[in-house]
């Protein structure tokens, strides 16, 4: 499990001698064989600007720093979950990385593998399934479809500009499609990749939305896309603020829509802080809910989130809500490796699931600078797992609950549910 680093040349090389070392939270370590699997397809090998990679000797045990080379990782497709950082020290404390969700890797049995565990099945979320040159024709397909909808011409940037794979999905009909709708939001996140203050210290790497969606906007891409049983049309994404903001005119869209069709399914991607406004769009036909969040402890959710008028309590009151009315509710939970699987970390967020009827996990790595984050936060109080470890309590711990990446469609006895909560 050798150490693999970069000259700043873009050529990458396996060190000879020295063992690959990750990180978890503040910690150098070693990566154990299990650990580690095979890079995946569809990821990427990067390096991290202004950071020296470290080895280990494995005769002496000395930790070593390469002071003339890049640390590099991997950055991963969804599907997978990170288990930790790439070993790495700053050449200074006040760079910041840009963000991207950095995976140790390192080289074994002749190839690149990485400290990394598969969470879903990646097909439908592999780059390699999204063809450029298809999407292309099929972008300007749509757009002289509909020529004056702003929303497509949008998405088509977030497509063939950033390579969103769900803004693709928009075009090509299938599976979940983006559909975004706010230029503002309630919170100030920290790792928000659409809009970052000035003195941040990293430019954010999407551009927001900058209009406001018409009702007949959004109810012509709805209807572009609900065509089949399994598609997703999902409000919040990462180029906009916060959706349920613009509950109003989300919810006479949902009621157009179903007015005409019941294929596929109505999705929100939420801060869910604005419980009054989710509420409205739960009851206006809203299928699944998905809640952003990095933790249920209060300190540390307040710390990188930064909300505006509504606090984890109003969080929990909506997501309890969504549930109690058949909508297949679900977390997006940004994963970081060294707090993630804290002790008091699990506990909190454990209950937190129990408590608001949630059914799906999905662990996403958080894109963020790891010193930046942890410099936020107080240190660990009770015993760190481990990412493999902290996983599979929480499989036993919620026997009930999937733990996943990204968003399905919801078993059928869910679905019998909430359209029985609906004709009431």
């Amino acid at each position: 499990m050798y150490l693999v680093y970069a000259d700043g040349k873009d050529q990458v090389y396996e060190h000879a001698e020295l063992f690959g070392l990750g990180r978890s939270g503040d910690t150098l370590m070693e990566i154990l064989e299990e650990e580690l699997i095979p890079l995946p397809e569809g990821a990427t090998l990067v390096s991290l600007p202004s950071c020296n990679p470290v080895g280990l000797n494995p005769e002496t045990g000395e930790m070593i720093r390469l002071d003339e080379f890049q640390a590099v990782g991997a950055l991963l497709p969804q599907g997978f979950t990170r288990l930790m950082f790439p070993g790495y020290v700053k050449e200074s404390k006040e760079e910041k990385l840009p963000l991207f969700g950095y995976t140790a890797v390192v080289w074994h049995n002749d190839g690149f593998y990485v400290a990394a565990e598969p969470t879903d099945e990646p097909y439908k979320w592999n780059p390699v399934n999204f063809p450029m040159t298809d999407l292309e024709g099929k972008v300007k397909e749509v757009l002289a479809q509909y020529p004056e909808n702003r929303v497509f011409n949008h998405l088509s940037n977030c497509t063939l500009g950033y390579e969103c794979l769900t803004a693709s999905n928009t075009f090509l009909n299938r599976w979940e499609a983006g559909l975004p709708v706010s230029f503002s939001c309630n919170a100030g996140c920290y790792g928000c990749i659409s809009e970052q203050p000035d003195d941040s210290g990293f430019p954010a790497p999407q551009t927001r939305m900058n209009f406001k969606p018409t009702v007949d906007e959004l109810v012509e891409v709805m209807l572009h896309h609900l065509q089949t049983p399994e598609s997703i049309i999902s409000f919040g994404q990462g180029c906009e603020g916060e959706p349920s903001t613009q509950a109003a005119i989300i919810t006479q869209a949902m009621r157009r829509i179903r007015e005409q069709t019941q294929t596929g399914f109505i999705n929100i991607n939420t801060n869910a802080g604005l419980t009054d406004h989710i509420k409205a769009i739960v009851d206006a036909g809203l299928d699944l809910m998905r809640v952003s969040t990095i933790s249920a402890i209060d300190e540390h959710y307040n710390a990188y989130y930064r909300p505006r008028g509504y606090t984890l309590q109003n969080v929990e009151k909506s997501a309890a809500y969504a549930s109690s009315k058949g909508v297949y509710t679900s977390i997006n939970y940004l994963v970081f490796p060294g707090v993630f699987d804290r002790e008091e970390e699990m506990e909190a967020m454990i209950e937190f699931i129990r408590r608001s009827g949630i059914r799906l996990i999905q662990m996403r790595n958080l894109n963020i600078d790891p010193d930046s984050y942890l410099s936020m936060i107080p240190p660990a109080k009770g015993e760190i797992f481990g990412m493999k470890q902290a996983m599979e309590i929480y499989r036993q711990e919620l026997p009930d609950v999937i733990l996943g990446s990204y968003t399905h469609v919801p078993p059928v006895q869910f679905q019998e549910l909430r359209k029985a909560s609906l004709n009431k």
